[in-house]
């Protein structure tokens, strides 16, 4: 249908993707809104939640938009996007609303199930966005739609800063109670003006298909693998658009609103890059960008994986090459005697001056580890020693400041092929499955949901475990190595039954 558009269905096409994109926007700032508020409420005192708690709730709300991601997104095949969008929008404020009237642990979980719909979004607007352009632009249409992303970094700049207008500087706690209510007015908002002003469309033979003849697809592997990537591109990317706030604050020391404005460094790119995602796998193609983006993203990990260490660890020490007993022992060296009055000298290696300044410390700026090793006597005067026995222990200082900027910069990278990573992803689902678009691309976004809600409660078990934030960077390598070994395994089958001499040849 989409081939013979007629140049005002054209007009019309790109009037529903705009609107399609604003709409998605709005409902990922608001999806996005937990993230915020609870690392508010922590750095505030106002209630006292513990690790596992803060992932839970930052979590939740992605559950929702997660599991009812197929649903609705059988429900755009069926009724078209136009009702289904509007009607998500409105329903979505009235949750997002009663969040200004929580009070307790359970009360603000059960607020969160409800305005965690937000994240069906992409599920409708996917699948109605992609009904309007040819095939040979879906890859470009559904990256501008995908940018909508950067309602996350919306949400990671501004809340913050409404938060601090709203509480008076924190002179006035209680005034966060506003931060929901102007979230749900954008939804009522957004759902009327978008039910008003775009005309519906449905899928070639939806209105005929039976269940099991939607859910169909579903039986192909290809559909879950492709969404163990995105479990990882979008998965990851709504993780980090939460979880770095809390990030920032505990492990840097910032405001909340210096940390929301650097987390913005990893969402805000992520998903304005989207649509250049889109553009690259419709010019180069998905496979060979999900290459670049699975492995530039598993070098940044690794690099990430380092934390910030101030340690004294044992190094290269002394042995006493013979028996004997120790007649000096100093700072510079130790003398040792043998029974046959013979003696033998060991030259220690001293501390030289202080590894970092207290200057250097506070500035903040180093950004390679610094090392230093010396070696301090283990014996005193008088000690009888054997052969090989230790004389003089090594000791060396390491310190590494896991520079904040490196570490933004890093994150920055992490954010934006994630970006592309999701273009790349999606592009994928109409050239495979371009009669199911809204039930293989709402598994798939399940599947991402999916991730976005149980990355932050594994944060927050590893990082009680270990007490290392930067143990969320360890599970993401972990998963970026099953997802690109599986990836290359299934392309090398591919190859090996299409073109079995190429194969042999490479």
């Amino acid at each position: 249908m989409a081939d013979q558009l007629t140049q005002e269905e054209r007009r019309q096409a790109w009037w529903i993707l705009a609107m399609n994109t604003i709409a998605f926007t709005i409902c990922f700032a608001a999806w996005m809104m937990n993230g915020v508020l609870v690392t508010f409420f922590i750095d505030n005192g106002l209630f006292d939640w513990n690790p596992s708690e803060m992932g839970w709730l930052i979590g939740i709300p992605v559950l929702t938009g997660a599991i009812f991601r197929l649903p609705l997104g059988v429900a755009t095949d069926k009724w078209g996007g136009r009702p289904v969008y509007g009607l998500l929008l409105v329903f979505a404020a009235i949750p997002m609303f009663l969040v200004s009237y929580c009070n307790s642990y359970w009360e603000f979980f059960a607020a969160g199930l409800g305005f965690g719909f937000c994240g069906t979004s992409f599920a409708i607007g996917i699948a109605f966005s992609s009904l309007w352009f040819p095939k040979h632009q879906q890859g470009t249409a559904l990256g501008i739609f995908g940018a909508g992303n950067a309602g996350a970094a919306l949400t990671s700049l501004g809340a913050p800063t409404m938060l601090d207008w709203l509480t008076e500087g924190g002179e006035k706690l209680e005034g966060w109670r506003h931060l929901p209510k102007f979230y749900a007015a954008l939804l009522l908002v957004t759902g009327v003006v978008f039910f008003l002003t775009t005309k519906n469309r449905l899928p070639v033979g939806s209105a005929t298909k039976s269940m099991s003849q939607r859910l169909a697809p579903l039986k192909n592997i290809r559909v879950w693998r492709f969404g163990l990537y995105y479990f990882f591109v979008f998965g990851g990317f709504v993780a980090l658009a939460q979880w770095l706030v809390p990030y920032y604050v505990n492990a840097y020391g910032t405001t909340v609103a210096l940390a929301g404005a650097l987390a913005a460094c990893n969402s805000f790119p992520s998903g304005v890059i989207r649509a250049a995602g889109g553009w690259m796998s419709d010019k180069w193609g998905a496979r060979i960008v999900m290459y670049w983006v699975f492995g530039s993203s598993l070098i940044c990990c690794l690099l990430l994986i380092v934390p910030q260490m101030d340690i004294h660890s044992p190094g290269s020490g002394i042995m006493a090459r013979a028996s004997g007993t120790v007649i000096s022992a100093t700072d510079n060296e130790v003398v040792v005697e043998s029974a046959a009055g013979k003696q033998q000298t060991y030259k220690l290696k001293t501390k030289q001056g202080e590894l970092v300044s207290d200057e250097k410390r506070a500035k903040g700026v180093l950004v390679l580890p610094r090392s230093m090793s010396w070696q301090e006597s283990a014996v005193d005067v008088g000690d009888t020693v054997k052969k090989k026995e230790l004389v003089a222990r090594g000791v060396t200082h390491i310190f590494f400041q896991a520079n904040i900027w490196v570490f933004t910069v890093l994150s920055l990278i992490i954010g934006a092929v994630m970006g592309i990573g999701k273009a790349a992803v999606y592009k994928h689902i109409p050239d495979y499955f371009p009669d199911d678009i809204g039930v293989v691309g709402g598994i798939v976004g399940v599947l991402g949901g999916l991730g976005g809600f149980i990355c932050p409660v594994i944060f927050g078990y590893m990082l009680q475990a270990t007490g290392l934030w930067t143990s969320c960077w360890i599970f993401f390598a972990v998963l970026i190595g099953i997802c690109l070994f599986w990836m290359h395994i299934v392309i090398q089958r591919m190859l090996s039954k299409e073109a079995p001499e190429l194969t042999n040849r490479i």
